[in-house]
């Protein structure tokens, strides 16, 4: 039987994301819940390697400051490196993500973008990408006789609106952003990350949260996690590096 794992925020640790998928059934279907990038040192390798390998993938708030903030970062690409308005995604690790590009350099006064055609423009074309990366993947599953819904943040609050028109903004702001946890009485098993849980993948009757926060260097963190939905197993390593 096919089985298939959700992969917590992996946040550019392109190391220990291998490591983890090396211990997963080599057949195995993978989703992950976004925040590919940011904090860590190959945010690029990380949506490269899930690019190639045609992963399934929900849209994070990261991915869409990456959006947001990049496109204003090549309208002044490469004359301005650090006007006011990025502070907010670089002090949320977008630098990083903009070096692993090679398109942005620290120098003694500061940030300051690196001339790169090739970097650019890989840069352009993974924006792009992240721009098709959907809000929420409904799975073929049930548990606990709900339908499993993947998304990055909790939305089984809001999930009534996630058809709605008139709710469509709403939808938007949980799946994205939320740290509520959802209500027991929520209409679908959620499986998100996010909000960085310690000492292991946080289960639930009517929720899971796989964002056992990799980037932190904190005792109870440090650990990127896998959750599998057929079988409820969690598979995870430490942060490499």
């Amino acid at each position: 039987m096919k089985h298939t794992y959700v992969i917590g925020d992996v946040h550019g640790e392109y190391d220990t994301l291998i490591e983890l998928v090396k211990k997963l059934p080599k057949n195995a279907d993978i989703i992950f819940v976004g925040d590919l990038i940011d904090r860590g040192a190959k945010s690029r390798e990380v949506i490269k390697f899930i690019r190639d390998n045609d992963y399934g993938c929900v849209l994070g708030n990261h991915e869409q400051m990456m959006i947001d903030y990049g496109i204003s970062f090549t309208k002044t690409y490469p004359r301005t490196s650090n006007p006011s308005f990025m502070h907010t995604w670089y002090n949320n690790g977008g630098s990083e993500t903009l070096f692993s590009y090679g398109i942005l350099k620290y120098s003694k006064g500061g940030l300051l973008c690196v001339e790169n055609e090739e970097g650019m423009a890989q840069f352009k074309d993974d924006m792009e990408w992240l721009k098709t990366l959907p809000l929420y993947i409904e799975l073929p599953h049930k548990t606990n006789d709900k339908p499993v819904v993947i998304t990055h943040a909790s939305c089984a609050n809001v999930w009534h609106h996630h058809d709605n028109p008139d709710g469509v903004e709403t939808f938007r702001e949980y799946a994205l952003w939320n740290r509520k946890e959802p209500k027991r009485d929520s209409k679908i098993f959620n499986i998100f990350g996010h909000t960085p849980v310690d000492f292991g993948v946080e289960i639930e009757e009517h929720f899971v949260n796989v964002d056992t926060g990799c980037y932190i260097k904190k005792w109870g963190y440090n650990t990127l996690s896998a959750y599998c939905v057929e079988s409820g197993e969690v598979l995870n390593v430490s942060r490499v590096g």
